[in-house]
């Protein structure tokens, strides 16, 4: 805890910077998140969402700045540190990114055959948990192909959080989905907090979906973090790029 009674933020981006070449991506990111909750990092394609995400994983290293992850500073770490820290990760990929010939088990299981020591029986009990806790049952024999585009999202996710991570990603996770789909991944992310007690960071660029699930919205807008704070909040933002922005959505009311 803090002086002030408040839990460390598990996520703390700090004075983030980077550039490819010519082109600076991020220019000083700060932005906490908070154990527990749900931060969607909106913004326009080219606005750096993606950069930003990988930073938190240390897939890139940063110019100059810190990433903190639950208490530690990753930027400094080498590849087998990163390796133990991004164990703390679920990712869920903009596709579901399931390997099409595997069944629904075998995709969940991969993980915990490449990562654990546990037992035939228990890799299958550890799976129908999973499935479960995202609304998923009986499907372990199908393959992806023979599941809606909804229930491909869910078993990415069961995948995702089989390892039991303190943190999942999500990457664009409605991008060309359809409206009743997007709903039912809405859900989903709303679930696995309430179920998990997950700390999730959300990469999107889908307004109605982000004011939905997440508990904080960060707006990114050419490399910068220019407006954060509650849905609500941010509804009634006068920062000009983020009324434009919205306006897509809610309109000019």
């Amino acid at each position: 805890m803090n002086g002030d009674g408040k839990k460390p933020p598990m996520i703390s981006v700090q004075d983030l910077w980077k550039a490819f070449g010519a082109n600076q991506v991020l220019t000083g990111i700060n932005l906490d998140v908070e154990e527990g909750s749900t931060c969607v990092i909106l913004g326009g394609s080219g606005s750096g969402k993606t950069v930003l995400m990988k930073h938190m994983i240390g897939l890139l290293k940063p110019d100059r700045g810190k990433v903190v992850v639950d208490g530690e500073d990753i930027v400094p770490f080498d590849e087998r540190d990163l390796e133990r820290v991004r164990r703390k990760f679920g990712m869920v990929f903009q596709g579901a990114a399931l390997f099409d010939s595997m069944t629904v088990y075998e995709n969940v299981s991969f993980a915990l055959r490449e990562h654990s020591d546990l037992s035939e029986d228990q890799i299958r009990a550890k799976v129908r948990e999973k499935l479960g806790i995202v609304g998923l049952r009986n499907v372990e024999e199908r393959y992806p192909a023979e599941l809606s585009g909804g229930m491909r999202k869910r078993v990415g996710l069961a995948r995702a959080i089989v390892l039991d991570p303190k943190i999942v990603l999500y990457d664009e996770p409605t991008t060309g989905l359809d409206p009743i789909t997007t709903d039912y991944v809405d859900d989903m992310i709303l679930t696995a907090k309430r179920e998990l007690q997950v700390t999730q960071v959300v990469i999107s660029h889908d307004i109605a979906s982000s004011f939905k699930v997440a508990d904080k919205v960060a707006f990114l807008f050419k490399g910068q973090i220019v407006a954060e704070g509650p849905p609500q909040e941010l509804r009634h933002s006068e920062h000009p790029e983020l009324k434009h922005f919205l306006q897509m959505w809610f309109g000019k009311s």
